[in-house]
Protein backbone atom coordinates (compact mmCIF):
# COMPACT_ATOMS: atom_id res chain seq x y z
CA UNK A 1 0.00 0.00 0.00
CA UNK A 2 2.83 2.66 1.07
CA UNK A 3 4.66 1.22 -2.29
CA UNK A 4 1.58 2.49 -4.38
CA UNK A 5 1.06 5.78 -2.36
CA UNK A 6 4.53 6.34 -3.20
CA UNK A 7 4.17 5.44 -7.09
CA UNK A 8 1.26 8.31 -7.34
CA UNK A 9 3.40 10.54 -5.79
CA UNK A 10 5.90 10.43 -7.64
CA UNK A 11 4.16 8.97 -11.05
CA UNK A 12 4.81 12.04 -13.89
CA UNK A 13 8.39 11.99 -12.52
CA UNK A 14 8.62 7.68 -12.97
CA UNK A 15 6.72 8.25 -16.10
CA UNK A 16 9.76 10.44 -17.64
CA UNK A 17 12.17 8.43 -16.41
CA UNK A 18 10.39 5.28 -18.19
CA UNK A 19 10.23 7.41 -21.36
CA UNK A 20 14.14 8.77 -21.74
CA UNK A 21 14.87 4.97 -20.65
CA UNK A 22 12.54 4.04 -23.75
CA UNK A 23 14.03 6.54 -25.62
CA UNK A 24 17.66 5.48 -24.46
CA UNK A 25 16.60 1.69 -26.03
CA UNK A 26 15.43 3.10 -29.10
CA UNK A 27 18.41 4.50 -30.20
CA UNK A 28 20.59 1.67 -29.14
CA UNK A 29 18.62 -1.47 -29.55
CA UNK A 30 15.36 -0.83 -31.82
CA UNK A 31 11.95 -0.18 -31.46
CA UNK A 32 10.36 -3.49 -29.78
CA UNK A 33 12.92 -3.67 -26.64
CA UNK A 34 11.86 0.11 -25.84
CA UNK A 35 8.09 -1.02 -26.42
CA UNK A 36 7.97 -1.77 -22.52
CA UNK A 37 8.97 1.25 -21.28
CA UNK A 38 7.39 3.27 -23.34
CA UNK A 39 4.26 1.73 -22.52
CA UNK A 40 4.86 2.22 -19.09
CA UNK A 41 5.90 5.94 -19.26
CA UNK A 42 2.66 6.58 -21.01
CA UNK A 43 0.47 4.70 -18.52
CA UNK A 44 1.84 6.90 -15.47
CA UNK A 45 1.92 10.27 -17.02
CA UNK A 46 -1.55 9.48 -18.51
CA UNK A 47 -2.93 8.64 -15.06
CA UNK A 48 -1.17 11.61 -13.46
CA UNK A 49 -3.18 13.91 -15.28
CA UNK A 50 -6.74 12.03 -15.96
CA UNK A 51 -6.63 10.52 -12.23
CA UNK A 52 -4.51 12.72 -10.49
CA UNK A 53 -3.64 11.89 -7.00
CA UNK A 54 -7.18 11.86 -5.36
CA UNK A 55 -6.21 8.22 -3.15
CA UNK A 56 -4.01 10.43 -1.44
CA UNK A 57 -6.28 13.12 -0.67
CA UNK A 58 -8.64 10.07 0.46
CA UNK A 59 -6.61 8.65 3.38
CA UNK A 60 -5.81 12.78 4.73
CA UNK A 61 -9.41 13.42 4.47
CA UNK A 62 -10.32 10.02 6.31
CA UNK A 63 -7.61 10.58 9.19
CA UNK A 64 -8.88 14.25 9.50
CA UNK A 65 -5.95 15.80 7.96
CA UNK A 66 -7.31 18.54 6.23
CA UNK A 67 -3.60 20.43 5.74
CA UNK A 68 -1.89 17.43 3.95
CA UNK A 69 -5.46 17.16 1.78
CA UNK A 70 -5.08 20.78 0.84
CA UNK A 71 -1.37 20.59 -0.01
CA UNK A 72 -2.17 17.30 -2.41
CA UNK A 73 -4.96 19.30 -4.15
CA UNK A 74 -2.65 22.23 -4.67
CA UNK A 75 -0.65 19.99 -6.63
CA UNK A 76 -2.91 19.01 -9.07
CA UNK A 77 -1.78 22.08 -11.89
CA UNK A 78 -4.27 21.32 -14.18
CA UNK A 79 -7.80 20.18 -12.88
CA UNK A 80 -9.37 20.44 -15.98
CA UNK A 81 -7.51 17.34 -17.67
CA UNK A 82 -8.76 15.10 -15.17
CA UNK A 83 -11.77 12.48 -15.65
CA UNK A 84 -15.26 14.26 -14.89
CA UNK A 85 -16.39 12.44 -11.95
CA UNK A 86 -12.93 12.83 -10.56
CA UNK A 87 -12.62 16.65 -11.38
CA UNK A 88 -16.47 17.01 -9.63
CA UNK A 89 -14.76 15.69 -6.66
CA UNK A 90 -12.09 17.81 -6.92
CA UNK A 91 -13.91 20.75 -7.03
CA UNK A 92 -16.03 20.10 -4.18
CA UNK A 93 -12.85 19.32 -2.26
CA UNK A 94 -11.71 22.64 -2.66
CA UNK A 95 -15.10 23.69 -1.33
CA UNK A 96 -15.02 22.00 1.56
CA UNK A 97 -11.87 23.17 2.49
CA UNK A 98 -12.88 27.16 1.73
CA UNK A 99 -15.91 26.42 3.65
CA UNK A 100 -13.76 25.10 6.86
CA UNK A 101 -11.90 28.59 6.31
CA UNK A 102 -14.63 30.48 5.95
CA UNK A 103 -14.49 31.53 2.48
CA UNK A 104 -18.00 31.10 2.11
CA UNK A 105 -17.60 33.21 -1.94
CA UNK A 106 -14.45 30.46 -2.84
CA UNK A 107 -16.49 27.70 -1.01
CA UNK A 108 -19.75 28.56 -3.18
CA UNK A 109 -17.57 28.77 -6.51
CA UNK A 110 -15.81 25.43 -6.35
CA UNK A 111 -18.77 23.60 -4.87
CA UNK A 112 -21.24 25.17 -8.24
CA UNK A 113 -18.56 23.74 -10.24
CA UNK A 114 -18.73 20.43 -8.84
CA UNK A 115 -22.37 20.23 -9.19
CA UNK A 116 -22.33 21.74 -12.40
CA UNK A 117 -19.93 18.63 -13.65
CA UNK A 118 -21.90 15.77 -11.88
CA UNK A 119 -21.63 13.65 -9.08
CA UNK A 120 -20.63 10.14 -9.04
CA UNK A 121 -23.46 9.12 -6.36
CA UNK A 122 -26.79 10.93 -5.62
CA UNK A 123 -25.87 10.92 -1.91
CA UNK A 124 -22.78 13.00 -2.72
CA UNK A 125 -25.31 15.46 -4.93
CA UNK A 126 -27.08 15.56 -2.23
CA UNK A 127 -24.04 16.27 0.10
CA UNK A 128 -22.82 18.59 -1.97
CA UNK A 129 -26.51 20.45 -1.86
CA UNK A 130 -26.62 21.03 1.64
CA UNK A 131 -23.05 22.20 1.86
CA UNK A 132 -24.59 24.88 -0.71
CA UNK A 133 -27.99 25.80 1.43
CA UNK A 134 -25.20 25.83 4.66
CA UNK A 135 -22.89 28.55 2.73
CA UNK A 136 -26.12 30.50 1.48
CA UNK A 137 -27.00 30.50 5.37
CA UNK A 138 -23.75 32.32 6.15
CA UNK A 139 -24.77 34.62 3.82
CA UNK A 140 -28.28 35.34 4.75
CA UNK A 141 -29.38 34.45 1.48
CA UNK A 142 -32.93 32.69 2.98
CA UNK A 143 -34.30 31.76 -0.28
CA UNK A 144 -31.12 29.91 -1.82
CA UNK A 145 -30.76 27.99 1.37
CA UNK A 146 -33.92 26.53 1.57
CA UNK A 147 -34.23 25.79 -1.71
CA UNK A 148 -30.95 24.21 -1.66
CA UNK A 149 -31.57 22.35 1.05
CA UNK A 150 -34.79 21.19 -0.26
CA UNK A 151 -33.29 19.55 -3.31
CA UNK A 152 -30.73 17.88 -0.95
CA UNK A 153 -33.29 16.08 1.31
CA UNK A 154 -35.08 15.44 -2.50
CA UNK A 155 -31.89 13.48 -3.35
CA UNK A 156 -30.87 11.63 -0.57
CA UNK A 157 -28.32 12.34 2.00
CA UNK A 158 -25.55 9.80 2.69
CA UNK A 159 -26.44 9.24 6.60
CA UNK A 160 -29.00 10.29 9.72
CA UNK A 161 -26.06 13.05 10.79
CA UNK A 162 -26.32 14.52 7.62
CA UNK A 163 -29.90 14.26 7.06
CA UNK A 164 -30.63 15.47 10.38
CA UNK A 165 -28.70 18.33 9.84
CA UNK A 166 -30.64 19.24 6.85
CA UNK A 167 -33.97 19.06 9.01
CA UNK A 168 -32.32 21.36 11.64
CA UNK A 169 -31.58 24.16 9.13
CA UNK A 170 -34.53 23.67 7.39
CA UNK A 171 -36.42 24.26 10.97
CA UNK A 172 -34.11 27.50 11.45
CA UNK A 173 -35.23 28.94 8.13
CA UNK A 174 -39.18 28.37 9.32
CA UNK A 175 -38.34 29.91 12.48
CA UNK A 176 -37.13 33.01 10.87
CA UNK A 177 -39.91 32.96 8.19
CA UNK A 178 -42.31 32.36 11.09
CA UNK A 179 -43.53 29.17 10.02
CA UNK A 180 -43.44 28.08 13.24
CA UNK A 181 -45.91 24.56 12.16
CA UNK A 182 -43.65 23.84 9.72
CA UNK A 183 -40.64 24.50 11.83
CA UNK A 184 -41.52 22.43 14.94
CA UNK A 185 -42.20 19.31 12.37
CA UNK A 186 -38.79 19.63 10.87
CA UNK A 187 -37.21 19.65 15.03
CA UNK A 188 -39.59 16.61 15.04
CA UNK A 189 -37.82 14.80 11.64
CA UNK A 190 -34.16 15.60 12.79
CA UNK A 191 -34.98 14.60 17.00
CA UNK A 192 -35.97 11.36 15.42
CA UNK A 193 -32.85 10.40 13.76
CA UNK A 194 -31.14 10.68 16.76
CA UNK A 195 -27.85 12.26 15.49
CA UNK A 196 -24.60 11.54 17.81
CA UNK A 197 -22.45 14.78 16.20
CA UNK A 198 -21.76 17.10 19.19
CA UNK A 199 -22.67 19.95 17.30
CA UNK A 200 -26.22 18.74 16.05
CA UNK A 201 -26.52 17.57 19.36
CA UNK A 202 -25.84 21.14 21.09
CA UNK A 203 -28.08 22.62 18.36
CA UNK A 204 -31.01 20.19 18.77
CA UNK A 205 -30.81 20.78 22.84
CA UNK A 206 -30.55 24.68 22.33
CA UNK A 207 -34.27 25.07 20.09
CA UNK A 208 -35.89 22.58 22.02
CA UNK A 209 -35.60 24.93 25.03
CA UNK A 210 -38.16 27.45 23.41
CA UNK A 211 -39.59 25.29 20.28
CA UNK A 212 -42.39 23.81 22.48
CA UNK A 213 -43.37 27.81 23.56
CA UNK A 214 -43.76 28.82 20.14
CA UNK A 215 -47.48 29.20 18.25
CA UNK A 216 -48.83 26.98 15.26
Amino acid sequence: MKFYNIVIRHRLLIGIAFLVLAIVTNIYGGFWPAFLPYLVGVILIFGHFFFGPMRLIQEHMESGDMDGAEKVLSSIKYPNLLYKPIRSVYFTLKGNIAMMKQDFDGAEKMMKKGLELGMPMKEAEGASLLQMGMIAMQKSDIKSAENYIRSALRKGLPDKENESAAYLQMCSIMMTKREFRAAKDFFRKAKALKPATPEIVSQIKQIEKYIQRMPG
